[in-house]
């Protein structure tokens, strides 16, 4: 099992919710930044809106999350190369990925434009696309441990229940605190000992509702105007596809769904993207048909990938397929962003 997986999603920007992808936006590294003698040291700050997006954002190697560094690992096809990146840190550079021997110089050289070791410090609306984005990302596990709960499979369930404090909360908890958010890791760790424990214990459905509704209300300390408008909402979308497609990545292997874990994280993310877009898909539609058309079109092939929260014997599609229904995904919910960004400098 994954420990840890989401463990910092404050990389937003570069990396979580980094799960956004930037073009315009200020990269993680920042050229004029002084030179530091340690990683901890190392900081940017993010640029408060999301002006463009296209690029990729670099990856911090000393606190992605795991389903970012799944990105390397699908790109080099190197088994566990997450937590084997996550196990050798810190990193003084990126380099030390090749003198700690988790990868040779030439996978290095494949990937070094994709890797950074310097810190974000995030403000404004990239601040609370990040925010909301760990949030989702806790909602699409919780949302797929219900479906499996439903199938009685506890097991399968029990992992995903146990992410969203195991791997994500601690990285978002700062955050939580500034908002003045009741604690609910204690709600959710009482979940997933009981559903260790005692699964068919009646009480497993009350802590569960619980545990969704405590996320929820971390969600809703964001203004409801932001919460609905759809250029912060995209963001917010292109980040937990950005996610989702690092773990489908990592799920697939010699055309099987070699990791179920990955497979529902994955299912999970795009549930809730999906249901974010409908939240907002008759505003895009006013604003930009051709886009929400297009948007729509995608999410319908999508879903499909994932047809129940148990993987089928072969998969839907490719990971490169899948990659390239999210890339349409962001591509036109970009403009949408582009336009709102333009609307509100006005």
């Amino acid at each position: 099992m994954k420990k840890f997986k989401y463990f910092c999603l404050t990389i937003a920007t570069a990396a979580i919710v980094s799960l956004s992808a930037c073009n315009n936006t200020p990269t993680a590294e920042n050229p004029s930044a002084p030179a530091t003698t340690s990683p901890s040291t190392a900081q940017v700050t993010e640029a408060t809106t999301h002006s463009g997006h296209g690029g990729k954002a670099k990856i911090n190697i000393n606190t992605a999350i795991l389903s970012e560094l799944d990105k390397f690992e699908a790109k080099l096809g190197v088994p566990a190369l997450s937590n084997k990146i996550q196990a050798s840190r810190p990193y003084a550079s990126p380099e030390d990925l090749v003198t700690k021997k988790v990868i040779t110089q030439e996978q290095f050289d494949q990937i070094k434009d994709q890797v950074t070791v310097q810190e974000v410090v995030l403000t404004g609306e990239t601040k609370d696309v990040d925010y909301m984005t760990k949030l989702g990302l806790m909602k699409g596990h919780l949302l797929v441990a219900q479906e499996l709960l439903d199938k009685n499979l506890p097991k399968q369930a029990e992992p995903h229940i146990g992410h969203p404090v195991e791997e994500i909360y601690v990285d978002v908890e700062d955050q939580l605190n500034e908002r003045k958010v009741k604690e609910f890791k204690t709600t959710l760790v009482s979940l997933q000992d009981l559903v260790k424990s005692n699964p068919k214990n009646a009480k497993v459905k009350t802590d569960f509702t619980a545990s969704v509704e405590s996320v929820d209300g971390a969600i809703a300390v964001l203004p409801e105007a932001q919460r609905t408008k759809p250029g912060f909402v995209l963001q917010v979308i292109n980040g937990l596809l950005d996610a989702a497609n690092s773990e489908y990545g990592a799920a697939i292997a010699d055309g099987k769904i070699a990791a179920a874990i990955e497979y529902q994280d994955s299912r999970g993310f795009v549930v809730y993207a999906d249901d974010l877009y409908k939240s907002i898909s008759s505003q895009v539609a006013q604003s930009s048909p051709d886009a929400n058309k297009a948007i729509e079109a995608s999410f319908s092939d999508l879903v499909k990938v994932w047809p129940s929260a148990v993987p089928p014997a072969k998969p839907v599609k490719t990971p490169v397929e899948v990659t390239q229904l999210i890339k349409t995904i962001e591509q036109n919910s970009q403009k949408i962003i582009d336009k709102s960004s333009t609307k509100a400098q006005r």
